[in-house]
């Protein structure tokens, strides 16, 4: 049977939490993200190759046009997270996280998180990733999210094991860290609940 064009996947472009709204990117949205990351570069160098120099705005702005075609595409899901107003609005951007590496044929997806510095210690990653989890599995269906972690990233492996992920292996000198050197992944996954009938 052959799949549908992903493109024709309906996925949700915003969720809310009780204290965040989760959005997909959009066009102008660059200043925010740039201030964001900029804040950020010191915490965020050690584990993500896109923060090792400070960008400037017009490349900021840039990235979220690719993040906005890729998202359409249903190619890589880039969300930010902000602060919920109360009214519901969308307040101070806090983070990015998102559903990458998809396999809609097998409907596996990775989560992925960073947040600014000034938001760490308060809970906002994991209600995001939680949400994301969530959503993946209800609204698209999936039957293995996972979440991969350099070893050493120790924020990172709490966020995966708080919101119940399960760490499954962990894959020995598979991936260079930011300096070029042989790191080791720690794979976390959930996979769908399966009822007593089995898939129908």
């Amino acid at each position: 049977m052959s799949l549908p064009d992903p493109v024709l996947i309906q996925v949700p472009e915003r969720l809310e939490t009780e204290r965040l709204v989760i959005a997909m990117p959009h066009i102008g949205l660059g200043q925010a993200l740039n201030a964001a990351i900029c804040e950020s570069l010191d915490a965020l160098r050690p584990w993500m190759i896109w923060a090792q120099t400070a960008p400037s705005i017009e490349d900021s702005e840039a990235v979220v046009r690719h993040q906005v075609a890729r998202f359409i595409e249903r190619s890589d899901l880039v969300y930010q997270f902000y602060l919920k107003g109360p009214q519901g609005q969308a307040g101070r951007l806090l983070g990015g996280t998102g559903l990458h590496r998809l396999d809609w044929t097998v409907r596996r997806f990775e989560i992925g998180y960073w947040v600014r510095s000034s938001a760490q210690g308060q809970g906002y990653v994991s209600e995001a990733v939680r949400a994301l989890a969530d959503m993946a599995f209800t609204q698209l269906r999936a039957r293995r999210v996972e979440i991969r972690a350099d070893a050493l990233n120790t924020r990172s492996r709490a966020v995966a094991e708080r919101c119940g992920f399960e760490l499954e292996g962990v894959l020995r000198r598979d991936a260079l860290n930011t300096a070029g050197e042989p790191r080791d992944t720690c794979v976390y996954a959930r996979i769908e609940a399966v009822s007593s009938r089995g898939e129908g």
